[in-house]
């Protein structure tokens, strides 16, 4: 084997402002397998992350929840943490971007740019809020649309004509924040002075760092000349404040990709035998890696690097993209069940279903890939389930009630012990490249061969003739070492499975080294299920549970994608004739009783009354009304002839209207005096 190799590897910075989705955790997946496959060919291999902390969004989210930022990132992390490691996802380090160690290097970095010529400042006219006292970036305004006139469009893009504009093209603008008209003011700004690498970039866009279709891409922006960007943001802004410029703070896309040193940094710290500086100086001969989505690649190819260049550190050695997750061939839906939280898919399936699952359909490549649900249960039951655990299930009982569980000499089969041990390397190239589904596919192929085997011998019937036991014996104990290799090509895709397997055979954790060494006279031990099946009510149960996620989460605005999955954007429904609208069956309804639900976040159970009818529904109003009681007596419109809708928390039986942007801004709607419960709403 080679020698050892020096390598720092980084995923994409997950937002603390919203939950773990499984758009997200097809990254991680993707690069815990590379690391752990780099770990067990016993490289020097680190994997680092962190939460990117900073930002408008995390101030206005806080704020809304009547919280400081410092407890919305703290909140949100302690989740990323548990859904990370739930998911069997492996850091070296998990910190956060709101550090002193990413302060002091930010700051560092940007004295150091400004000290090289490469930092400018001008003026620049913003819209600005007069009731938040805030400059708004292009987000937070809304109006009419200048090229078709459609209303409550945002302030860069329409999503009905597709049209691109600057702010100050809208027509009625208002602020998305508190809904004021805005004003022009001017503001001093810092530009980092990114065409002065503009040659640097072409060349190491085109030297091997990229997929040749990413750096295709970034060849347009290159060819039709870079711009300076904007790297600084005025109070109020949480995040660091640039030094020498009182009330103005780096742009999180300034301090998020410096979050990676930084969080590199705290573990050297941390572990005496690393050195920052090795890792980091511009001769290092260690690698460093990033994983990333498609929609960042401008901040990681050419911001980023321009950065470091200029700084005085080392670029990256290659950053890999990945496409989006779609789900059942669409993008990932709230109302159809298919946007799956991290959390929510665990309390359903095993996280080693989807790590399988992603490994088979991942690439080298961009394109985005597709969770089939159909699909996932029948690869999972067949793969990992019918053939690779099989081999272990055919064979164990034999030996232990055969061989007291000893492994004797395995059977002589030169044609099938060479292809698996040829397959070794060729396996360990497709782990390397990244293109796991080749790898996935290699190792299905060596467990077909090694089921064909066991099946053509049939130890099961052999067992039953007089003097064949010592067959079967080396049959099924070259069965159990076949199994072993598999483990092994697979231990980076599923860790669990392989520490389960450890524990049968009886063996320390295995090493892509241990690939090559048979177990011969080995006591194994008992053999106990290691995959169960997955059922088709699982998958249902999973959907059922989203749907229920969206109940409560129905009125939560500024949704975090990140790049990792593509949200399904939910655009004006599609015309409706008169009949359809008269066929929905409005009432007033009399809210009589309103109660918390025990367990859920933004649910409340209202007991409504329908002139004599009684109906019990759920509204996600939580965090508008903390005190529900407050609800009773009142009259409001409900929708009577809704399909009931069954929940963990019991059926709730149609629902009730309310309008509003998310949070505490959420308004029950209300006929005028005079309703009686029952009426039916013309």
């Amino acid at each position: 084997m080679s020698e050892t190799r020096k390598i720092l590897v980084t995923s994409a910075l997950p937002y603390a402002n919203g939950s773990i989705h499984l758009g997200h955790m097809l990254e991680y997946i993707q690069t815990d397998i590379w690391v752990r496959f780099q770990k067990m060919r016993g490289h020097e291999c680190m994997y680092i992350c962190a939460d990117d902390a900073h930002g408008s969004a995390i101030m206005l989210r806080a704020e809304k929840e009547g919280i400081t930022p410092q407890q919305l990132i703290d909140a949100m992390h302690a989740e990323h943490e548990a859904d990370f490691s739930d998911f069997l996802i492996k850091f070296d380090n998990f910190y956060t971007t709101h550090s002193p160690e990413n302060k002091e290097l930010s700051e560092l970095i940007y004295r150091k740019l400004k000290a090289n010529g490469h930092i400018a400042s001008r003026n620049v006219t913003q819209y600005f809020d007069p009731d938040k006292g805030m400059f708004l970036a292009d987000r937070f305004i809304k109006g009419t649309c200048p090229k078709c006139a459609t209303p409550d469009q945002y302030g860069d893009n329409c999503e009905k004509c597709g049209a691109t504009y600057h702010p100050t093209d809208l027509k009625d603008p208002y602020s998305a924040i508190s809904g004021a008209t805005p004003v022009l003011k001017d503001s001093e700004h810092f530009f980092f002075k990114l065409p002065d690498f503009e040659a640097m970039l072409k060349s190491w866009t085109r030297s091997g760092t990229l997929q040749d279709s990413v750096a295709n891409k970034l060849a347009e922006w290159l060819d039709s000349g870079l711009q300076e960007w904007d790297i600084s943001r005025d109070a109020p802004y949480f995040g660091f404040e640039i030094p020498g410029a009182p009330n103005k703070f780096f742009y999180v896309w300034l301090d998020a990709p410096i979050g990676y040193m930084a969080s590199f940094k705290n573990l050297c710290a941390r572990t005496p035998s690393l050195d920052f500086d090795s890792y980091w100086n511009p001769d290092s001969t260690a690698e460093l890696y990033h994983f990333i989505g498609k929609d960042i690649v401008n901040f990681h190819a050419l911001f980023w690097p321009a950065m470091l260049e200029g700084a005085g550190y080392r670029k990256p050695t290659a950053i890999n993209v990945h496409g989006y997750l779609t789900v059942n061939g669409a993008k990932m839906s709230k109302s159809r069940g298919t946007f799956i939280k991290a959390r929510t898919y665990l309390k359903h399936l095993q996280p080693e279903y989807l790590r399988y699952y992603y490994a088979s359909k991942l690439t080298r490549g961009v394109e985005d890939l597709d969770l089939n649900l159909e699909d996932f249960i029948q690869k999972v039951n067949s793969d990992l389930v019918g053939k690779v655990v099989n081999i272990a299930s055919r064979c164990a009982g034999f030996i232990h009630k055969g061989n007291q569980g000893v492994l004797s000499l395995g059977a002589d089969q030169p044609e099938l012990s060479a292809n698996f041990a040829k397959a070794a390397e060729s396996v360990a190239a497709c782990y390397e490249a990244r293109d796991f589904s080749k790898a996935m596919r290699e190792i299905m192929a060596l467990a077909d061969q090694a089921n064909a085997y066991i099946a053509d011998k049939a130890p099961w019937a052999l067992n039953k003739q007089e003097g064949k036991q010592d067959e079967v014996q080396a049959i099924c104990s070259l069965g159990i070492n076949l199994f072993r290799q598999l483990i092994i090509l697979l231990k980076p895709v599923l860790p669990q499975l392989a520490s389960d397997a450890e524990v049968f055979l009886n063996v320390a954790p295995l090493s892509w080294n241990d690939y090559s060494t048979t177990l011969v006279n080995h006591q194994l031990n008992p053999f106990k299920p290691l995959l169960t099946r997955m059922e088709q009510k699982d998958i249902d149960a999973l959907i059922q549970s989203s749907k229920e996620d969206l109940l409560e989460t129905s009125t939560d605005i500024d949704l975090q994608v990140a790049g990792n999955g593509e949200l399904e954007k939910e655009p004006l429904a599609a015309e409706i004739n008169f009949d359809a609208f008269a066929a929905v069956d409005l009432r007033i309804a009399l809210i009589e009783r309103a109660d918390f639900v025990e367990g859920a976040d933004k649910l409340l159970q209202l007991t409504l009354d329908l002139g004599g009818v009684k109906r019990n529904v759920f509204s996600g109003i939580k965090s508008a009304y903390p005190d529900p009681k407050a609800l009773e007596g009142r009259l409001t419109l409900y929708v009577a002839n809704l399909a009931p809708r069954k929940m963990k928390f019991g059926v709730s039986e149609g629902m009730v209207l309310a309008a509003g942007p998310g949070g505490k801004e959420i308004y029950l709607l209300s006929p005028d005096a005079g309703a009686i419960p029952g009426q039916r709403v013309m």
